[in-house]
């Protein structure tokens, strides 16, 4: 086997001659080698004085950290959401939860689930589980009962979201709060 594994070593150099040697400073057929092609070529000039190396220096500071105080009435509590824009999925859905009397609290909790599960975005899918939309449905056909274009308009997915939301957990928080004990709702 050593036998055989130094034939093919020697026979390598034979055919390839110029392997390992274009490394080579006096190497004078390199162009050659390169179809003929100019090859890169270094030029240093300038002057070099010992000890004239120096560092720039710099500094900074921490950043003060943001607090964020908001109540619920379900005892959990989410980040402020701020005002939507208008036309977006926030503001419909800020929309239909002040229609059912919900407040800020709430839509600040639907807010941060659905930040967390999809940022908001009516085509996150994820594929280890197939679950799809902006409440992350799945599978993500299940929100056809909300409306057959389920899959690409967000008043289909809000409503569909927000009927899975109020069945399951009673409302945003209750929802949040699940979501903040065990990484899901």
């Amino acid at each position: 086997m050593a036998f055989t594994a130094a034939i093919g070593f020697f026979l390598v150099n034979i055919v390839d001659p110029y392997s390992g040697a274009t490394a080579s400073p006096d190497f004078a057929s390199a162009r050659s080698r390169f179809l003929d092609q100019p090859v890169q070529k270094l030029a240093v000039s300038g002057k070099y004085a010992d000890g004239t190396v120096s560092a720039d220096t710099f500094g900074s500071k921490a950043a003060p950290k943001a607090t964020v105080t908001t109540s619920s009435s379900s005892g959990s509590s989410a980040p402020a959401a701020g005002t939507p824009d208008p036309g977006s999925a926030q503001a419909y859905a800020q929309g239909v939860l002040a229609s059912q009397g919900m407040g800020a609290d709430q839509f600040n909790c639907l807010v941060a689930l659905w930040n967390r599960e999809s940022h908001w975005n009516i085509y996150a899918y994820n594929s280890s589980t197939g679950a799809y939309g902006i409440p992350q449905a799945l599978p993500g056909s299940k929100m056809a009962s909300a409306g057959a274009d389920w899959a690409t308009s967000f008043v289909t997915q809000v409503n569909w979201g927000l009927g899975y939301v109020d069945g399951r957990y009673g409302t945003p928080c209750g929802a949040w709060s699940h979501s903040e004990s065990t990484g899901w709702y």
